[in-house]
């Protein structure tokens, strides 16, 4: 990639999306986010300024120009979208994706991605999002994809929408599928033997739903929340082994290897609140991934 890249993550979390792109290449100028904690641990792992900042508030976005960014990246809370949750657009969080949109209508950088949900694509605020997009004359990419199959070692199925100013929509399309992997990755295929266990636990939404899985198997998707082992745990005939005493659930440390984040990565707070940041992450190298597509675009047809 010859051009460099003024690029600025919005909704920045713990820092998932900006090291998926640093990593592919692309430098950071700045990231914005309004959580403390997320802030805290961002700013341990990064030079560049993260800046605390109610993004919601659209009447001054003097401070998010003045870094001139050509490129901008971000995921809009997803909970009212997100399977795990209510699943109610009108609780307030989907309109902060309404107010990303109209942060790039008014910025109009030449690149912008969008994380969420797949339920996102199915409820009426994209309506409302992908208008406001066209309005400022952006050609528009959206697809779903599966992070097990670009690198993760995790069923996490994300919904991205890539932005090209006067761009064509669906022409970068396939630079985001043609190197998928042809089978999903397994927790043995991404850490071999160093986790140190074959069978863990997860707890289940329902105890019709098996809690004990094998490293011989992508990871269910990590959430934003984590138990131990309950004592009444029944077995379910899906179990790949019955429950025992060596079986536990993951570690937030572990929980975040999986989420594709480096060992040394820095994480500070309570087990409760790390385990919500780690949760709502996008995996490192999902986002490696899909800059590497991207750069892979801008290199070919730009």
């Amino acid at each position: 990639m010859e051009k460099k890249f003024t690029l600025v993550d919005l909704f920045c979390g713990c820092g998932g999306l900006s090291l998926g792109f640093q990593n592919a290449g692309f430098e950071i100028a700045a990231a914005y986010d309004y959580w403390d904690l997320a802030i805290s641990i961002y700013g341990k792992n990064f030079s560049h300024p993260v800046i605390k900042r109610d993004l919601s508030d659209l009447t001054d976005l003097s401070d998010i120009k003045s870094f001139n960014p050509d490129f901008i990246i971000g995921g809009p809370p997803c909970q009212d979208y997100s399977t795990s949750g209510k699943r109610d657009e009108t609780l307030g969080r989907a309109a902060l994706s309404v107010a990303y949109a109209k942060i790039i209508k008014e910025i109009r950088p030449q690149y912008f991605l969008m994380e969420n949900v797949p339920n996102m694509q199915k409820g009426e605020t994209i309506k409302e999002v992908n208008t406001i997009f066209k309005s400022a004359g952006y050609g528009l990419n959206s697809l779903v994809l599966d992070a097990s199959l670009c690198g993760v070692p995790q069923k996490r199925q994300r919904f991205i929408t890539f932005g090209v100013l006067g761009g064509k929509d669906g022409e970068a399309l396939p630079y985001f599928t043609r190197n998928l992997a042809s089978k999903s990755m397994t927790l043995r295929d991404y850490f071999g033997n160093s986790l140190g266990f074959q069978y863990y636990f997860r707890v289940p939404t329902s105890y019709k739903r098996r809690g004990i899985y094998s490293i011989d198997e992508p990871s269910m998707t990590i959430r934003g929340v984590d138990r131990p082992v309950p004592k009444g745990y029944p077995g379910h005939p899906s179990d790949p082994v019955p429950m025992s005493s060596e079986i536990r659930s993951l570690t937030c440390h572990e929980r975040s290897m999986i989420q594709t984040f480096p060992p040394d990565y820095i994480w500070e707070g309570s087990k409760t609140q790390l385990n919500q940041a780690i949760g709502n992450a996008v995996p490192v190298k999902f986002a490696e991934y899909i800059a590497n597509g991207i750069k892979q675009y801008i290199n070919e047809t730009c």
